[in-house]
């Protein structure tokens, strides 16, 4: 736009910053009480980390709870070793991802769109979503992918302007570091192989011009994704380890282009109409975009697949170039294939976390209305120009202040959150430190994966924890925390130490985040 602030470097980059920044502080805000617990999943997560630090093993692949991706769980063994085992330290890798992807989405609409504005209004989307905003605060591997994904293709699509070396050196380097990120990112080579062709359509003499770079993008991506293409070789089970267990092709043998029918629909619905009914991933039974930016996704969808066509067809027309068809056809080739994550499978659905992959282009199809909108206002003088400007500032407003109520005010006070985040585990772990080192404590576990919050959260906080097998042998005094009541074992704990009573701990009445302990006395 001629004459707007924007023409300065200097004011477009604080102003990119300043939205990253403010979306970091939006993600790391009393992080260490909301969520309220701290969920298996997680902790399985922390007490890999911790033993990695006690043992100097950071492995490229922890099998436990099904086997995951090490990259981010040994950035939080570094964490933790920086900052004491405790859930801020453990979760922070998570907030730095989810800001970093809020920059990468900015500058990837930048490169794409080249509107210093689309990339302000692509970030600010990014910063203020309910979506990104709860996958930022969870330390969960995922949030790494929407980081990966931007930056990798913002240095992609860069390389192509500048036909230059570095940006596909960078670019290969962060696309091969998102196969060791999480199991989704294994579909993203899709992008490229249904990109392919509209590049070559896109560039007069692509293949001439753009042979080395590619090769070069190729062989950085090899570099960083070696460690786990090192682990599928000798490990090749592993490669379909969790995905197998929800596979819509293992778990359906009858009607697979009807399975096929309904996950794609019931993953296409999460964005405007029923979202992901789990309360980890999202604020059910509402869609992942609050209504104004699931209108603009829409809107954007829609004319970004309506521009494809078009180009496509004038392209194979008049046989003249267009780049701006490598664009759609990129945010279409994005879009589906991490989509491909979630509707590929048959459980759960719809599933906000498989899907994570899709956030950065659901937020850039988001994007084009509100730029065209921009655009509409630069070319626009007087009052109509203060309207629409005025119009843009509250539909963003409204938007940001949606999703940032939604999300600390209401879903924090929430019962089904806290239950869901097993603040009842938290809650154990907190009334077993409370006693003295000194008193032996046992703690009868639900499960391997359910016992590992209270792992993390009492090491190095207390001593003489054990945890209850067939082998133990319960000592006097002491005091047993049950992770699931068990009446029999009161029972037969009072039968021979008739002193022992229970007690009915509830550190946080009114969330379901109660539990039971025994004074073996």
């Amino acid at each position: 736009m001629k004459g707007n602030v924007l023409r300065s470097r200097t004011v477009f980059w604080s102003l990119l910053i300043l939205i990253t920044v403010a979306g970091f502080a939006i993600r790391f805000y009393d992080i260490n009480a909301l969520p309220s617990g701290l969920y298996p999943d997680e902790a399985m997560n922390g007490t890999n980390a911790l033993d990695a630090n006690r043992t100097g093993n950071y492995k490229i692949f922890y099998p436990e709870n099904q086997g995951r991706e090490g990259l981010f769980i040994n950035i939080q063994a570094f964490s933790i070793k920086a900052f004491g085992s405790n859930m801020t330290a453990l979760k922070l890798p998570s907030t730095i991802f989810g800001a970093l992807a809020i920059l990468g989405v900015g500058l990837l609409a930048w490169e794409l769109f080249r509107s210093r504005y689309a990339a302000l209004i692509a970030a600010f989307l990014v910063a203020t979503s309910y979506w990104a905003i709860n996958f930022s605060r969870i330390g969960f591997r995922a949030i790494m992918v929407p980081f990966v994904l931007s930056f990798s293709f913002y240095f992609f699509f860069r390389g192509l302007r500048k036909e230059r070396f570095l940006p596909f050196i960078l670019s290969g380097l962060f696309f091969g570091t998102g196969l060791n990120t999480y199991t989704a990112f294994r579909l993203a080579p899709f992008i490229l192989i249904f990109l392919f062709p509209f590049l070559w359509l896109s560039y007069d003499s692509f293949f001439k011009r753009f042979w080395k770079h590619a090769l070069v993008f190729v062989l950085c991506a090899a570099i960083t994704a070696a460690p786990m293409f090192y682990t599928f070789a000798v490990q090749p089970d592993i490669f379909l380890s969790r995905a197998d267990n929800v596979s819509v092709f293992t778990n359906n043998h009858k009607d697979l282009w009807g399975t096929l029918a309904k996950t794609i629909g019931l993953s296409l619905i999460k964005y405007n109409f029923v979202g992901d009914q789990n309360w980890r991933h999202n604020f059910p039974p509402y869609p992942v975009l609050d209504p104004i930016v699931g209108t603009c996704f829409l809107g954007g969808f829609l004319f970004s697949l309506g521009m494809l066509f078009r180009i496509l067809r004038e392209r194979l027309r008049t046989k003249r170039p267009d780049t701006e068809l490598a664009v759609h056809a990129f945010l279409f080739a994005g879009f589906i294939s991490m989509l491909a994550a979630e509707f590929l499978t048959n459980e759960g659905l719809p599933h906000a976390l498989r899907s994570i992959g899709t956030q950065p282009f659901a937020l850039l199809y988001a994007t084009i209305p509100l730029l065209f909108l921009f655009r509409k206002a630069s070319l626009s003088k007087g009052s109509t120009k203060v309207a629409i400007i005025i119009t843009l500032a509250l539909i963003l407003w409204v938007s940001a202040s949606w999703n940032i109520v939604k999300y600390f005010v209401f879903w924090r006070n929430r019962t089904e959150q806290h239950v869901s985040f097993n603040e009842n585990y938290r809650n154990m772990a907190e009334y077993l430190v409370s006693f003295p080192k000194e008193t032996k404590k046992y703690v009868v576990p639900d499960s391997f994966i359910a016992v590992q919050p209270i792992r993390f959260l009492t090491d190095g906080r207390t001593e003489n924890i054990e945890y209850v097998d067939k082998s133990t042998v319960i000592t006097i005094p002491s005091v047993i925390v049950m992770q699931n009541y068990d009446q029999q074992m009161l029972t037969n704990i009072q039968k021979f130490m008739p002193a022992s009573h229970a007690e009915h701990i509830d550190l946080h009445p009114g969330f379901g985040s109660d539990f039971t302990a025994i004074i073996v006395e």
